[in-house]
């Protein structure tokens, strides 16, 4: 076996293993799907043994693979941290930085606040993907999460960004058509507007007024995994809507929507989530600090 592993290899191969595909990896890496593939070819032989189980549809890694995956993680971790802590990159951040969020938020106020960043950041490449589900930052690959909502794994890092919280509302007209509910449990007579989306679970709203807590159970007549939607479906007069302040505000001024049951809210903080301490990382670490400055500005609530 030959033990010269080469760190760009070990990325090639984390590259196939999470993309499950030669050519998506390629595509990922900006490579040619020949190289790729030639890559991987050399690494199994310096291996001895092959890393992947190959079809006409897919592509699945092997046991031997899983363990190398394990590995080549531990090590390009440890190789990116060396190069920040006797670089330049300790000075002035640089490189790759892999950021998620969901689509609504990603959309309306982090990409805004990553076109900034990068403005007075140029040497930090950003490379944002947005989800309608949760993401575990460490097992797929990404160095941070900017997230709404209070649902934090115990195996990550996170730091509060900003306040928020979600409130009820519904328009003028759903409710002069339906009545306006006076106590939590009215809801469930009430058609309201559901969204699947990350932290939420289905159809159940779990509120807080002062210390009490409170789960209620809702239905009505529409759904989505799309909070954009489900807003603009409230706006028309179809239901009530559970939405963070920063999604509804402007409707809420301008008299579209109305808050109900104002008593009632949904603790959903702004985090950013990451795998590793920020000390490891100057890009991480800076791009943090610089959302918390960003929302701190409170300019992204309007």
């Amino acid at each position: 076996m030959n033990n010269d592993l080469l760190p760009a290899d070990l990325r090639v191969f984390n590259a196939v293993v999470r993309a499950s595909s030669f050519s998506r990896a390629a595509e990922d890496l900006g490579m040619s799907a020949a190289y790729v593939t030639k890559r991987i070819r050399l690494l199994e032989a310096s291996l001895g043994t092959p890393l992947f189980h190959r079809t006409t549809r897919r592509v699945v890694v092997s046991e031997a693979g899983e363990r190398v995956y394990h590995w080549a993680q531990r090590i390009l971790d440890d190789v990116e941290h060396l190069v920040e802590e006797v670089g330049v990159t300790r000075r002035e951040p640089r490189g790759l930085l892999r950021i998620c969020s969901s689509f609504g938020f990603g959309r309306r106020v982090v990409a805004p606040a990553l076109s900034a960043f990068v403005s007075r950041h140029p040497a930090v490449q950003v490379r944002f993907e947005v989800f309608d589900r949760l993401v575990d930052v460490a097992a797929e690959g990404y160095d941070l999460d900017v997230r709404v909502g209070d649902n934090i794994a115990p195996h990550v890092i996170a730091r509060k960004l900003a306040a928020n919280h979600r409130l009820l509302c519904a328009a003028p007209s759903y409710l002069a058509e339906r009545g306006v509910p006076r106590k939590l449990d009215d809801l469930a007579a009430h058609d309201c507007l559901v969204i699947k989306e990350r932290d939420h679970p289905f159809g159940v709203w779990r509120m807080r007024r002062g210390e009490r807590e409170h789960t209620v159970k809702v239905r009505g007549p529409l759904s989505a995994n799309n909070g954009e939607m489900v807003v603009q479906w409230a706006v028309d007069g179809h239901g009530i809507v559970l939405r963070s302040l920063w999604d509804v505000g402007a409707h809420l001024r301008a008299g579209r929507l109305v808050q109900v049951l104002p008593d009632w809210r949904q603790e959903a903080n702004v985090w950013a989530v990451y795998p590793t301490r920020l000390d490891r990382s100057a890009k991480v670490r800076v791009c943090v600090e610089f959302l918390e400055a960003y929302f701190r500005q409170g300019g992204w609530m309007q």
